[in-house]
C-alpha cells in the first residue's frame, strides 16, 4: 500500500449503513471511492461483524486492501494485511459463564412473541455474543418489517435491560446496531478498542464515520471518544458527500 498525501489524518469507517446498505454489498461505486480516499489519508474499517461476514459485504481480501482492519470491533487487528491480534470472549469470561448466559438468552427468547421467528438467534462470536429475536436467517423484507416491529415494541431495548439486571456481575456493555439484533461483550470491546492500535504519536486527526451513534447504538462510544472526530452519517451515499467536502480537496 502506498503512503497517502495526508497520513497522519485517519478516517475509520462502520459497515453497515455507512459503507453498504444494512448487510447489503458495498456497491463498485462507493469501492471506488474509498480507494480514492486512501490516496488521500489513511483509512481504516471498524465493524461489528466478524471478517468472513465483513468480507460478504465488502468483498474477499477486505483486510489487505486499506491499511487498517478491524473486525468485532478491533478484536481481530490488521494493519497493512498483517494479522496484529485476536482476542476472545471465551477466554476472558469463561466457559462457565458463555453457558450461563446462552442458556438465559435461549430461554428468555422462547417467550417473546413476535410476528415470526426464523433461526440463528444466538450467534457466537470470539470477542462478542450477537443475539436476534427474529433470527439472522430472515430475509431481507422480514428484516425491513421486523425493525418497524422492535422499534414499536421495544423488543431489543427490554431485552438488554433485562440482561443488565441478570448478569450485573460480568461487567458486560450491550449495543443495538443494524436492525434484527444486538451485541453483548466485556465493558470496553466496543469500536473504541481499536483505538489501542493507533498510537497517539502517529495520528493528528482520527475522524470516525457511523450512522448507530446515538447512546446505546453501536457507534456511540467510539463516536463520543476524546481521541475521535465523530461523524453522523445516514447512508452511503452521506458518507461519500461527506468525506469528499472534508479530504478530496
Amino acid at each position: 500500500m502506498s503512503a497517502p498525501e495526508n497520513p497522519r489524518i485517519i478516517a475509520l469507517f462502520d459497515v453497515d449503513g455507512t459503507l453498504t446498505i444494512p448487510r447489503g454489498e458495498v456497491t463498485p461505486e462507493m469501492m471506488a471511492f474509498m480507494k480514492e480516499l486512501s490516496k488521500k489519508i489513511t483509512v481504516g474499517i471498524v465493524g461489528g461483524s466478524d471478517l468472513p461476514k465483513q468480507e460478504e459485504q465488502l468483498g474477499a481480501g477486505i483486510a489487505k486492501v486499506f491499511p487498517y482492519n478491524f473486525s468485532q470491533n478491533g478484536l481481530v487487528a490488521y494493519k497493512n494485511g498483517e494479522l496484529l491480534e485476536i482476542q476472545t470472549i471465551s477466554k476472558h469470561l469463561g466457559e462457565d459463564n458463555v453457558k450461563r448466559i446462552s442458556n438465559w438468552v435461549l430461554k428468555y427468547l422462547a417467550d417473546v412473541d413476535l410476528p415470526i421467528k426464523r433461526g440463528t438467534f444466538f450467534e457466537f462470536r470470539s470477542g462478542m455474543f450477537n443475539i436476534s429475536p427474529i433470527g439472522r436467517n430472515c430475509s431481507r423484507e422480514e428484516r425491513n418489517d421486523y425493525e418497524k416491529f422492535d422499534l414499536a415494541n421495544n423488543i431489543r431495548k427490554n431485552m438488554v435491560e433485562a440482561m443488565k439486571k441478570e448478569f450485573s456481575d460480568l461487567n458486560l456493555t450491550y449495543s443495538i446496531g443494524g436492525q434484527i439484533s444486538f451485541d453483548c461483550f466485556p465493558t470496553g470491546w466496543d469500536k473504541t478498542y481499536c483505538l489501542k492500535f493507533l498510537p497517539e504519536g502517529d495520528f493528528d486527526e482520527i475522524h470516525f464515520f457511523g450512522d448507530k451513534t446515538f447512546e446505546g447504538g453501536n457507534d456511540f462510544e467510539i463516536f463520543t471518544h476524546e481521541r475521535t472526530v465523530g461523524h453522523t452519517v445516514f447512508s452511503p451515499d452521506d458518507t461519500k458527500e461527506q468525506c469528499t467536502k472534508l479530504f478530496m480537496k
